[in-house]
C-alpha cells in the first residue's frame, strides 16, 4: 500500500522547494499539482483563451494532454509531448493557472491522473486541496504558509534570478489577489484540513522545514 504526503497552502509558502526536498529525503516521487495546472494554462493561454472564458475552456481542456515523467529523479511535465518545464513558471502563467484551476472539468481531468498516480506509488504532492479533496486520506497532512510579505520577497527573488523584470509590490498585490481567490472559488477552496499540521515557513529555512515535516511521518 502506498504512503502519501498531503502539503496545502498559499502561493509563496514554499510548498514545491519544501516538497521536492522531502521526497528526495525518503525517496518518494514528488508531485507538482500546480504544474500540472500550469501546463493547462500554457496550453490555454497559447489557443488565445482568457481566464474568464469559461465555455471555452471547458471545451479546449479535453484536448489537452498532460502526464508527468520521472527522469533521472527529476519530474518532467509534459503536454501533448512537450516538456514545458521551463515554461510554465511565468506571472503570465500563474495568473491564468489560479483562473483556470476553478474550472470543473479542469479539475476533474487533473485529479484523477494525480489519484491514480498516488495509488500506485509512495508520494508527496502540494497544491491547494490535496488534503481536503484530492487525497484526503493521505498519511500525512500539512498547510504550510507563510506572511504574505515574505512570499512576496520569496517570488521577487525566484523571477529577478531568472532575468525577469519585476516589481516587489505588484508581485505582493498579485499575491494578495490570488489568495482571495483562491479562498473564495466555488470549487475545492484553500483551506486547512482539520487533520493537517500548520507549519508556518516565515522563519524558517528550507532544511528546518523539510525536517518539520518528515518528523510527522
Amino acid at each position: 500500500m502506498s504512503h502519501n504526503i498531503a502539503i496545502d497552502g498559499p502561493a509563496g509558502a514554499g510548498k514545491s522547494t519544501i516538497a521536492k526536498k522531502i521526497a528526495q529525503k525518503l525517496n518518494y516521487i514528488y508531485v507538482d499539482t500546480g504544474a500540472m495546472y500550469r501546463a493547462m494554462a500554457l496550453f490555454l493561454l497559447r489557443q488565445g483563451i482568457r481566464p474568464d472564458e469559461t465555455e471555452k475552456i471547458d471545451v479546449t481542456c479535453e484536448k489537452a494532454d498532460i502526464t508527468i515523467r520521472y527522469e533521472n529523479g527529476e519530474q518532467v511535465v509534459l503536454l501533448n509531448g512537450e516538456n514545458v518545464n521551463g515554461l510554465i513558471r511565468t506571472e503570465e502563467v500563474s495568473r491564468m493557472a489560479s483562473g483556470s484551476s476553478a474550472n470543473p472539468r479542469v479539475r476533474t481531468k487533473l485529479v484523477k491522473l494525480q489519484q491514480e498516480l498516488a495509488a500506485k506509488e509512495n508520494v508527496v504532492m502540494d497544491g491547494r486541496d490535496i488534503g481536503t479533496c484530492v487525497l484526503p486520506n493521505a498519511a500525512v497532512k500539512v498547510y504550510l504558509t507563510a506572511d504574505v510579505s515574505v512570499r512576496a520577497k520569496r517570488r521577487f527573488d525566484e523571477l529577478t534570478a531568472k532575468g525577469e523584470n519585476c516589481n516587489l509590490s505588484e508581485i505582493e498585490a498579485d499575491i494578495q489577489k490570488r489568495d482571495h481567490q483562491d479562498m473564495t472559488r466555488e470549487i475545492s477552496p484553500l483551506i486547512q484540513a482539520e487533520d493537517a499540521t500548520l507549519i508556518d515557513t516565515s522563519h524558517m529555512t528550507i532544511e528546518e522545514a523539510a525536517q518539520a515535516v518528515i518528523a510527522l511521518c
